[in-house]
């Protein structure tokens, strides 16, 4: 179990973490999160003998959460360390809420660097369209990323120096997280033998549909009082950077939506406010365009067939709307009509503003969508357009 912390600094009235902190969940840790603590345990013990316990890590956001060890190994010799956390999903119903995290670290030469190993439980990528290369360990790539971060700094604490790198192997598995992720949509996506080692915050945020939706109605009132004219409904933290990037827009008026848009539109519908941005991932938009507005994957999926369609308009021939239609994600779908010159991303941002509008029936409000890949890099926008502008929808390139 990681050690608590507090949910919101107290210092603003709106905000994502004041919308957590007004639902009263508790928040958990990511499978990414628990990977990094239960690596930076066992490294510690290959390099000096003992497994810190508890580890304390600092997250992408600069938490600083400390996980107990539930198990440790360290081999004979210190040829390897083994270290393990069972990951606490907090409030939130996550099917790996209680499975136990290893990690196992061995040395490499010189020169070797970081290199991840799947081990039992944790899936590897066979198909294209993911974050990973076909072949590669589940482990995407913020925990990797602070995975080497930690591990880096353990080396340096050992005697290596300011330049100090590791040079391990990491072999992170899930215990039953074959059998896991069978409740997953990983086999579907062609992420074979386990779970997926996953987060870009290190922090999971825990759903409650009630909750949430009203921590979100919460978040309009608290930005309309503040007089914000121009609020900013994200899908995450990664949407709400680039939104406060591109609009400037202060704390109060960003609404972490999640995947509740039908709410952000129903209560903005009530209570207008004169621009509303949406800002998410190209897959998640893109159930909004379908007409979804709750755009969780259990209860909407990537609609490839309307996705083909989509391309169709934009110019796609046949033989590129069939391979849309089969892609195994909509990132592969947005790559193949990146390559072949179809702004798919623009197609499905224009159309998940116009199903706003229609959500928004009128109500004095423009909207603007922006559709992010996984990096953060903005692969879509449609421009603002409020209800009393009857022009055709024009992507902007």
């Amino acid at each position: 179990m990681a050690e608590a912390q507090p949910q919101g600094t107290g210092k603003a009235a709106g905000g994502r973490s004041a919308q957590l902190a007004h639902t009263g969940l508790r928040h958990g840790w990511t499978t990414g999160a628990c990977a990094t603590a239960a690596s930076t345990a066992a490294y510690t013990a290959l390099l000096g003998g003992e497994f810190p316990d508890p580890v304390t890590i600092t997250l992408p956001k600069g938490q600083t959460p400390s996980f107990a060890l539930a198990v440790e190994e360290l081999a004979p010799g210190r040829t390897a360390a083994m270290a393990g956390v069972v990951k606490d999903a907090g409030d939130d119903p996550d099917v790996t809420h209680g499975a136990l995290v290893r990690a196992t670290v061995r040395a490499l030469p010189a020169g070797s660097g970081v290199v991840f190993k799947a081990g039992p439980g944790v899936g590897t990528v066979t198909r294209p369209g993911l974050p990973l290369d076909v072949g590669e360990p589940a482990v995407n790539p913020v925990p990797r990323q602070m995975m080497r971060e930690h591990l880096a700094e353990v080396a340096r604490r050992h005697g290596g120096g300011t330049a100090a790198t590791a040079d391990v192997e990491v072999e992170i598995s899930v215990d039953h997280g074959e059998e896991i992720a069978r409740s997953t949509w990983n086999p579907r996506l062609g992420i074979l033998g386990g779970l997926s080692i996953l987060g870009t915050t290190g922090i999971v945020v825990p759903y409650s549909c009630s909750a949430w939706i009203d921590s979100i109605r919460r978040g309009v009132d608290v930005a309309r009082a503040a007089g914000r004219r121009h609020v900013a409904g994200c899908t995450g933290s990664t949407s709400e950077k680039v939104a406060v990037a591109l609009h400037h827009l202060p704390e109060d008026a960003l609404l972490d939506m999640g995947d509740f848009a039908g709410a952000v539109l129903k209560y903005i519908r009530r209570h207008p406010v004169e621009q509303l941005t949406i800002c998410g991932g190209f897959a998640k938009l893109s159930k909004l365009a379908a007409g979804h507005l709750d755009l969780h994957s259990a209860r909407s999926q990537v609609d490839k067939g309307f996705l083909a369609e989509l391309a169709r308009r934009g110019g796609a021939d046949v033989a590129l709307a069939g391979a849309v239609a089969e892609a195994n994600t909509g990132l592969a779908a947005l790559q193949l009509c990146a390559a072949a010159g179809v702004p798919l991303g623009d197609l499905v941002a224009v159309t998940a503003r116009d199903e706003s509008l229609a959500v928004l029936r009128g109500a004095p409000v423009a909207v603007d969508v922006i559709c992010i890949d996984r990096a953060g890099m903005v692969v879509g926008r449609a421009e603002p357009r409020g209800p009393g502008d009857t022009g055709q929808g024009s992507p902007l390139r």
